[in-house]
């Protein structure tokens, strides 16, 4: 597969079919000066080509896993209301979701990740550095859709993935949906040290980062540049997660 595309792997009927998207190399500028102050110095970062899953892990996908590994279930796997098929999946701790990234590596040969906080914004952006968010700067409220999404979907759950419209680089859900893990550990103050070139985040600590809206939410929708964060070891119901790699898929 050359740049992004469709990746399966695996038996018929029981494959792993995963959307990639083709995140190319490059310059940008990381954070916002009207944020939150752990979103601030806003600081120029290169993050080197790699490739993100157009959408986040399904409730399908996670339950493949579940089946040929000797991983839990999801905690909310019987709530009607979070464990439809195209669902993504929620109460996920990071550990877990790492977990995933690595019985994925061993199933079918790529090196499969959680994504850098970089990286993530950077995907999320689409290449609009001075947005707010990937459409823009106008609020979410604003949008034709979002009432509408708002009324259907996201009452009580997270909606399918893939609705919506997706960002420059053919991603979904990008900022809104839920939180997704990525695989850096967080500091309120990292932009002051944080080196240009592929950032990974600091070496130890006792959260992990996370970056996107959640279905929980008063505002469903967050800002490119919005981060958050909770301890690996918790699963809650707006949590989820997508996956990353270095190269394309053979």
């Amino acid at each position: 597969m050359d740049g992004g595309g469709i990746f399966t792997h695996g038996a018929p009927g029981d494959e792993i079919s995963l959307l990639l998207a083709r995140i190319p190399a490059g310059w940008f500028l990381m954070g916002c000066d009207a944020g939150q102050d752990n979103e601030k110095p806003v600081h120029r970062v290169w993050v080197d080509e790699f490739r993100l899953a157009a959408n986040q892990v399904t409730n399908e996908d996670y339950a493949r896993f579940v089946r040929t590994t000797s991983a839990s279930s999801p905690p909310f796997g019987n709530d009607p209301a979070l464990n439809p098929p195209q669902q993504p999946v929620v109460g996920v701790s990071w550990h877990e979701a790492n977990h995933y990234c690595e019985w994925l590596t061993a199933e079918s040969g790529t090196k499969f990740r959680l994504p850098t906080e970089a990286e993530w914004e950077r995907a999320a952006r689409g290449g609009r550095e001075d947005a707010l968010f990937p459409w823009g700067d106008a609020p979410p409220q604003s949008l034709p859709e979002y009432a509408e999404r708002c009324a259907r979907h996201w009452k009580h759950g997270p909606e399918p993935v893939r609705c919506g419209d997706p960002n420059a680089f053919g991603l979904y859900n990008m900022c809104d949906n839920v939180h997704e893990w990525c695989s850096d550990w967080y500091a309120a103050g990292y932009y002051a040290i944080s080196p240009e070139r592929n950032p990974q985040g600091p070496e130890t600590g006792e959260r992990r980062s996370s970056r996107g809206g959640s279905w929980r939410h008063h505002v469903k929708m967050s800002r490119c540049a919005a981060r958050s964060s909770i301890p690996p070891n918790l699963q809650y119901a707006d949590y989820g997660f997508r996956v990353a790699c270095d190269a394309a898929p053979v």
